[in-house]
Parts: C-alpha cells; sequence; structure tokens
C-alpha cells in the first residue's frame, strides 16, 4: 500500500505530540509493509534543517518539503476578520504546497494520501482533481472545541469577542469538510462519535496514538522528596492557560502545606510571562533536549489542561515512563484511565490539592500508581496492534 502523507509541519524532532504522533504511525505503517511518501511544510516557526536529520529517520521512501512563512500577523488577523475563511485554516493554504502536492500526484499513483489534522483539509479537492487515492483525513483533535474551550475560560472581554468569531469560522469549516473525506480517522472513540453527532455520515476508525513501551524506561525517584514536571509547547494557548490557572490558583494551596514541593516548568517558545516567574517552588526549564528524560526525572507529571480534545501524548509518555499522572478530566480525554488506579484525575484546585494529599501522605502509592500506568499503556497502546487495525481498515476501504 502506497500512503502519501501530508503534514502541516515537519514531524521531526520528536518533542511535541504531533510530530510523536505522525511519526509512530508512520513508522509502524512502514515495518507493517506500506510505503511513506512525506509532503511537510517546514513552516518558519518549526524549521527543521533536514539535512541534518539523524539516520535513524530513514522510513519514509521519500521526503519532500515546502518553505512557508505561516506566522500569525497583526495585518492577518485584522484583514482576515473582513473575509469568511477560517484564518486558523488560511494560514497553512499555500499556493507553492498545492504545486508540489500536483507533481507529486502526477508523478506516482497513490493508494491513500493520508492528511495530518484539519489544517491540510484545503488541498483535498487539488488531490481529487489529479488522483484517485482515498483521501483520509486524520483528525487530531476536533478542533472547533478546543477553541471553544479556549473562548469560555478567556476572561478579558475583547480577546474573548474576537477568539469567538475566529472560532465559529473555524466550526463552520470543519463541519463543512465532513462531507469531503473518503475516510476518517481519530484518535480517540471519543471524536469519532462527536464528529457523528455532528453530521459525518462516512466511514471512519478511532486509532489511538501507540507507543512501545519498551523505548521508555522508567527512572526511580526519591518518592519521599518528590517533585512536580509540567512539559508542554507553550506557544500552544491551551498549555499556556493551563499551567497559569495553575500556577495562579492550584499551586499556592499546595506549597502552603508541603513549602519544599517544586514545580519543573519545561516547553518550546516559552514565553517571558513563565520565565519572569520569580518563585523558589518554580523552575522553569525552557525547551529541555530530551522530553523523555525531563519526565523520567520527576515522580509526578501535572497536566492542568482546561481546553483541548483529542488525545495527550505527553501523558502517555509520562505513564509509559512510570510517573504519576494528575491530570483535568480534559487533558485525559480518551485514555480512560481509572482514577487512583493508574491515573489521577483532578478538574479544581480543591481537587489537586486532595491528588497531592493523597500521594504525600503515604508515598508508596506512587510506585503503585506508576506501575499500573506503565501496564496500562502497554495494553492499550501498543503502536504495533493500532497499525495493524489501520492498515485493515485501509484494505476494506481499497476494495
Amino acid at each position: 500500500m502506497k500512503i502519501l502523507q501530508l503534514t502541516k509541519k515537519f514531524p521531526f524532532p520528536l518533542k511535541d505530540g504531533e510530530s510523536i504522533a505522525v511519526t509512530n504511525l508512520s513508522k509502524s505503517l512502514v515495518k507493517h509493509g506500506c510505503e511513506m511518501t512525506l509532503l511537510s511544510m517546514n513552516t518558519s516557526k518549526h524549521f527543521v534543517e533536514i539535512d541534518q536529520l539523524p539516520e535513524t529517520y530513514n522510513h519514509y521512501k521519500a521526503i519532500h518539503t515546502i518553505f512557508l512563512d505561516n506566522r500569525v500577523t497583526a495585518i492577518g488577523a485584522i484583514s482576515n476578520l473582513f473575509s469568511s475563511e477560517s484564518y486558523h485554516v488560511s494560514r497553512f493554504d499555500f499556493a507553492e504546497y498545492h504545486e508540489k502536492l500536483i507533481e507529486l500526484l502526477k508523478a506516482e499513483e497513490f493508494d491513500v494520501v493520508q492528511l495530518e489534522t484539519l489544517y491540510l483539509a484545503s488541498y483535498i479537492e487539488t488531490i481529487k482533481e489529479h488522483s484517485s487515492a482515498k483521501v483520509v483525513m486524520r483528525s487530531h483533535n476536533v478542533e472547533f472545541e478546543i477553541w471553544n474551550r479556549v473562548v469560555a475560560s478567556t476572561s478579558f472581554l475583547p480577546k474573548r469577542i474576537y477568539l469567538g468569531h475566529l472560532t465559529n469560522k473555524l466550526r463552520r469549516f470543519e463541519l463543512e469538510m465532513l462531507g469531503h473525506y473518503d475516510a476518517l480517522v481519530t484518535v480517540t472513540q471519543r471524536d469519532l462519535d462527536k464528529y457523528t453527532n455532528l453530521g459525518y455520515k462516512g466511514t471512519g476508525v478511532a486509532s489511538p496514538i501507540g507507543l512501545d513501551v519498551n523505548r521508555y524506561t522508567p527512572e526511580v525517584n526519591d518518592i519521599y522528596q518528590p517533585s512536580l514536571s509540567f512539559i508542554g509547547s507553550l506557544d500552544w494557548m491551551p498549555n499556556l492557560d493551563g499551567l497559569d490557572w495553575f500556577l495562579k490558583s492550584v499551586f499556592p494551596s499546595i506549597i502552603q502545606l508541603y513549602p519544599d514541593l517544586n514545580v519543573h516548568i519545561a516547553g518550546r517558545n516559552t514565553p517571558k510571562s513563565i520565565l519572569n516567574i520569580s518563585n523558589d517552588n518554580i523552575l522553569i526549564h525552557g525547551e529541555v533536549d530530551s522530553a523523555t528524560d525531563f519526565i523520567n526525572s520527576h515522580p509526578i507529571m501535572i497536566v492542568p489542561l482546561l481546553s483541548g480534545s483529542g488525545m495527550r501524548v505527553k501523558i502517555l509518555e509520562g505513564m509509559a515512563l512510570g510517573k504519576v499522572i494528575i491530570s483535568t478530566s480534559i487533558g485525559a480525554e480518551g485514555i480512560k484511565a481509572v482514577h487512583k488506579e493508574s491515573i489521577l484525575l483532578a478538574d479544581t484546585p480543591e481537587e489537586f490539592l486532595e491528588c497531592i494529599q493523597w500521594l504525600l501522605n503515604n508515598p508508596e502509592r506512587m510506585n503503585k500508581v506508576g506501575k499500573a500506568a506503565r501496564f496500562f499503556i502497554s495494553e492499550n497502546f501498543d503502536e504495533e496492534r493500532n497499525a495493524e487495525k489501520l492498515i485493515r481498515f485501509y484494505h476494506g476501504l481499497l476494495t
């Protein structure tokens, strides 16, 4: 099976959930006999030197990239107010990418063109005009739902009105596109059910993000002198909003009871508002070389997301490393781990504090929950089984 994979940013380095989700699946598909070709945007925001990729990044038959400057600009944001187009999507719609896509479709026949996220949907018409391949949308999130939640948690009225306007246009686009896919692949059953309720009538399958648990070696931490960790791209608004809420509304009550407990914060593009925090219990690391090493250094990982959709890869990685995850219900959507067995769930400052007390009053619980978390990932998110399931789905789509 020949698959052309389209991405809105180059899926390397493996420091964010999207890159991990794209790379893990493509590698697993190749391992099961598929031939993968990548056409990726190489954006100004996430630029990668392609000639410096490691030798191990060799699973693609061919890699094609188009440089694009898609930065958010004041002029672009203001002018879009007078346009019916979604600004979220139009920033990824470029003539150069269309041209390269046409070139590839004319040069080679593909069985499937797999679009990674809604932001590639503007290329569907071009694909169908120049290819008979099945067009598959791999949805990492219900995109407008993320932004609806961001709007709901935004208190500054002008910003809330502006984001609400953009979100309404994104919603219209996302729902309109549901009728243009030959198939829909979501990372959670919950998202697939959501799309079905919103009017999707085509074929679809839930294909969770997969991990090879054997690549994750837990590091033994001192459970009697524990620390918290947070890691996530801090140029993504849900991560930043959730972290800000935790630091202002949750953490002060925690350190009142546990004055020696520290939280370590890592993330790409950490803003000055975080970098300039002056608090002995809050340690800012910025972008780290290895996310797994960072997660491994702390027995407890917090995921205080107030908005979002899809599945949080960092939760899966933390669980694979045997760490205790304390997440909001939104952060843990689609994972279906059981509270106080393989994960801890908290949606309010009081619930976060209760989870910390439950752990620190009996530190052995950290080991128990961590071991259960690693077992849960091995049983439910094995990348090999996920790839096999998706290939069966694709074969059914092609027959």
